[in-house]
């Protein structure tokens, strides 16, 4: 079996060892760090399913998380087993295999209450039918919940809702071979389910990894927020950087993936906010991109600082 996850591996063991206790897991972290893509690994290996998924949002329900009901089969038939919509937790707990539940933090209160009866007392009553009124977790059954770090203060989660779960903090990678593994692989996988052959050069990833580990750099060292990237420069952000410049060479040029392709994703792929973003990469691609495409007269980085330019001048 390949390698999917890329990362320290202490996180995976901590998240399988929660997985095989009572409590559920909740993979906390910033965006694009790979919550989602771990929680999904998880699911499709230990229970050979990761499509019982609960997105959370400002509109999702409580029904969402237990259960519905198909109103023409209602009418027809009245309330029964057969007219009752499982939610994914529920059809979950049915099969005694793992539920997933993203951006927990963005559901209403009354939507994570719900999951502290489905935690602690691993069933689900349904006040509507008299007989068959109980649906109980079969063994193996457990929730994987994903949080935002930056959604802090929007729906925090209760005390005790805090203790059905255990936190596993996934960090923003940092070791360059580690991320250009994930970059590599992601990329990799999307060519080959869209039966694209493009050559990746090491030096052009180099020079993506080095562009974004001084963007982040220079966020880092910023005293306010308009002088961060609203992106927030995460492994994921490389990765959409990288397969639109696949894509791009593939249906609008010759094939060949250059660093003018490059930098004019970059540049269009985190400039989200005008006047701002775009002073902020035009003070970083006169700042550090040209004096190494100075010393690059002929190579990569020239070309890339040139594609850069163009694409700020156009979106300017």
């Amino acid at each position: 079996m390949a390698q999917k996850w890329f990362g320290d591996r202490s996180f995976v063991e901590r998240s399988i060892v929660t997985l095989a206790s009572d409590r559920g897991l909740l993979l906390i972290g910033d965006p694009g760090t790979g919550k989602s893509w771990l929680a999904e690994l998880l699911s499709a290996a230990i229970s050979r399913n990761s499509t019982l998924v609960v997105q959370g949002t400002a509109g999702t329900t409580e029904d969402h998380v237990k259960y519905s009901w198909n109103v023409s089969m209602v009418i027809a038939q009245g309330q029964s087993r057969a007219s009752m919509i499982p939610s994914p937790i529920m059809t979950a707990m049915e099969r005694g295999v793992i539920g997933r539940f993203e951006e927990l933090t963005r559901s209403t209160s009354d939507v994570q209450d719900a999951l502290i009866s489905i935690l602690s007392e691993k069933y689900v009553s349904i006040p509507e039918l008299d007989e068959d009124g109980i649906v109980f977790a079969q063994p193996g059954f457990s929730i994987i919940a994903t949080a935002n770090s930056r959604d802090r203060g929007v729906n925090d989660l209760s005390s005790a809702l805090k203790r059905r779960f255990n936190f596993v903090r996934v960090p923003v990678v940092t070791s360059k071979r580690s991320e250009a593994e994930i970059v590599r692989f992601r990329t990799t996988e999307l060519m080959r389910r869209h039966r694209i052959e493009l050559d990746l050069p090491p030096t052009l990833l180099d020079i993506l990894l080095q562009s974004f580990a001084d963007l982040r750099a220079a966020a880092a060292s910023a005293t306010s927020d308009d002088e961060r990237l609203e992106s927030a420069l995460s492994t994921a952000e490389q990765i959409g950087v990288l397969e639109d410049a696949v894509l791009h060479s593939q249906f609008f040029g010759d094939r060949t993936l250059r660093a003018r392709t490059l930098a004019s994703s970059l540049v269009g792929s985190l400039a989200r906010r005008s006047p701002e973003d775009l002073a902020i990469l035009n003070k970083f691609w006169h700042g550090v991109v040209e004096p190494r495409g100075r010393k690059d007269e002929d190579g990569p980085w020239r070309e890339f600082l040139d594609g850069g330019r163009e694409a700020i001048a156009a979106l300017s």
